[in-house]
């Protein structure tokens, strides 16, 4: 058995062709690099690791440099800039998501809307919410930064509001008393609606793919306290979460008792304050330099491999040689999805390489890191399509305000829920079960087993969409029931009378929907941010986010191919905007069996992906 000796300097690598098994080689680079790193830090330099058994070739390359940036902040950042980063974003949810329960009722009866065209509509400007930050995410790493991006973002959002506030202000459907002929909505009033939504789906992108970044840039910059940042995670999703309580119970309560005009004027003035506050701290801010985006880097991947797809990739890894940074601890890249390892294959070190080692066209070749971070992410992409469904379980609470609306909401004799409000309790019972789950079950869990126990992340997603099975199966009782008393009561042409039947029963729905979010979305962070690498750990957070767009998209597609199909031939509707003459229920049902059928497709995708990262003796069986 052949050794040779490995030397490194501080600025290069290795590319290696062990013929030996991939964990073997594995293994020795990791306690090598480790032992590297060691003496570096205890001699002031690296000079010789170690030995590598069989080794073929060594090739050395430099490690790629990193952006830093070049300004000092010391003076900048810290504590006292979060309240007004976690104010800006607060006041924004608080604005925007008063605005939407009740939407549905200002588009059908202000503007005359069919309730399946408004409900498309709400799930258009949902969906171009969600999808907006991850391109603003993408945009503040790469050309303008967090800051430009979150103060253009208030700006737009701030615009958005006092267009729409503006909206109710306009006349709509007046009417000649001596003709009674009714002038509809115009189509500059239409213009102005579409495009006050526009602008508050491209501020909130702004503010929300930024704000929490943005916040732990203001402490990256100063001595790194652990309390602090934990402190500032604390109260950032504390804020968020009090808005969104706030916005679905008192200002959708103004909108309700006293108008629209003071009902959308209040969330102007929210984003005002919003806008003021972020503001305010602008002297002192950290405001980093931006850098080159890992997209990029996966593109890259993607071209080199098709410039290099007639390479032929063989068997044995001593034929092979690959390129990757001095700090990286994987020498060759994995089997799986072996295509993409002609991307970082070196076929001719005097044609793929400068003198110096770094690549003549990193669009011809890529790092074995680039390549497994584009790999991984291919990877979870089957899971995270099954996610898609569970918005659009959730997409269904538009309809759920006409329900609401309909039924007998009183609590006592004198007061009576806003059927806005509803949406509330699915968020409270987030709250609750998450509490549940961390303070009573997980404990008594592990005192019967004997040891600590936790569900694995893709059990979390499973319960969830399991959840939302449940959820809308039982929403789809409801409402059999309450369009049978409507009909029985004589309200058949009266979508806007009070059945007999209490409100309380929508609950049920709510509470499983809050086990479903609390349950599948906290799964899905789980297991992006896990499977990942490190460095995308950014993109991590935004899947979900992006799989609210698609989903809210998707919901919109069902919800026209059902109008469609259903009213077609003169027939009435099932989603007929005369919610007792239409069969809501049937269209319930329709969701049901798409959400049992995904839930098998999730647990064909979970069986076919093996087991987590981190998944071990801490997880139930």
């Amino acid at each position: 058995m052949e050794t040779s000796t490995l030397h490194h300097s501080p600025n290069f690598g290795l590319i290696m062709l062990p013929n030996m098994n991939l964990d073997i080689a594995t293994t020795y680079l990791q306690y090598d690099v480790y032992r590297y790193f060691w003496y570096t830090i205890h001699t002031g330099g690296g000079t010789r690791m170690g030995s590598f058994p069989e080794i073929e070739h060594v090739v050395e390359v430099p490690l790629l440099s990193k952006a830093t940036s070049t300004t000092s902040h010391n003076h900048k950042g810290g504590f006292r800039t979060l309240p007004f980063i976690i104010a800006n974003e607060a006041f924004e949810r608080l604005a925007s998501i008063g605005l939407m329960p009740n939407m549905i009722l200002y588009l059908t009866r202000e503007y005359g809307m069919e309730t399946a065209a408004a409900t498309n509509f709400l799930l258009l400007w949902s969906a171009a919410t969600n999808f907006t930050p991850l391109i603003a995410a993408l945009l503040a790493d790469s050309c303008v930064g967090r800051y430009s991006m979150i103060a253009f973002g208030s700006v737009t959002s701030l615009l958005g509001m006092v267009l729409l506030w503006s909206t109710t202000m306009i006349p709509r459907q007046t009417s000649n008393q001596l003709t009674n002929v009714y002038n509809s909505t115009s189509t500059m009033q239409l213009l102005i609606l579409h495009s006050s939504f526009a602008l508050m789906a491209i501020g909130a992108g702004g503010i929300r793919s930024s704000s929490l970044a943005f916040g732990v840039d203001q402490l990256s910059m100063k001595d790194k306290d652990g309390n602090v940042k934990e402190s500032y995670f604390g109260w950032y999703y504390a804020s968020v979460t009090l808005s969104i309580l706030l916005g679905l119970t008192g200002v959708v309560y103004i909108q309700e008792t006293i108008g629209w005009k003071v009902g959308f004027g209040i969330p102007v003035i929210l984003m005002f304050i919003s806008t003021i506050s972020f503001f305010l701290a602008s002297p002192f801010y950290v405001k980093l330099e931006t850098k080159k985006n890992m997209v990029s880097g996966l593109a890259q991947v993607i071209v080199a491999s098709y410039r290099n797809r007639l390479v032929q990739l063989n068997q044995e890894y001593g034929n092979l040689t690959y390129y990757h940074e001095k700090d990286s601890i994987l020498l060759v890249p994995s089997e799986s999805l072996r295509f993409l390892n002609k991307a970082c294959m070196i076929k001719d070190p005097s044609q793929d390489l400068k003198p110096d080692g770094r690549p003549l066209n990193p669009w011809n070749l890529c790092t074995v890191d680039q390549v497994e971070e584009l790999k991984a992410l291919l990877r979870v992409i089957p899971i995270w399509t099954a996610g898609i469904m569970l918005t659009v379980n959730v997409s269904q609470g538009s309809f759920l305000v006409l329900e609401a609306s309909s039924m007998d909401r009183h609590i006592t004799s004198n007061f009576e829920i806003p059927s806005g409000s509803f949406g509330t309790f699915m968020i409270i019972s987030v709250v609750l079960w998450v509490i549940l789950y961390d303070r009573v079950l997980v404990p008594a869990a592990s005192l019967i087993l004997g040891r600590p126990a936790c569900l694995g992340s893709k059990q979390k997603i499973g319960l969830g969409l399991f959840s939302s099975c449940v959820s809308i199966a039982s929403l789809a009782i409801v409402e059999n029931i309450r369009r049978g008393i409507a009909i029985d009561q004589g309200y058949s042409e009266q979508p806007q009378a009070v059945v007999n039947l209490s409100a309380l029963w929508l609950l049920p729905r709510q509470i499983l929907d809050g086990l479903a979010e609390a349950s599948a979305c906290i799964g899905q962070n789980e297991f992006f941010l896990a499977e990942l690498p490190q460095s995308m750990s950014s993109l991590a957070s935004t899947l979900g986010g992006l799989a609210m767009s698609v989903g809210n998209l998707a919901a919109s597609f069902v919800l026209s191919g059902v109008d469609g199909v259903t009213g077609g031939g003169g027939n009435e509707s099932w989603l007929s905007s005369n919610i007792n003459k239409g069969h809501y229920d049937y269209y319930y049902a329709f969701i049901f069996s798409l959400c049992i059928a995904n839930f098998g497709y999730f647990i064909y995708c979970s069986k076919a992906y093996g087991p987590c990262k981190g998944n071990g003796k801490y997880n139930f069986k």
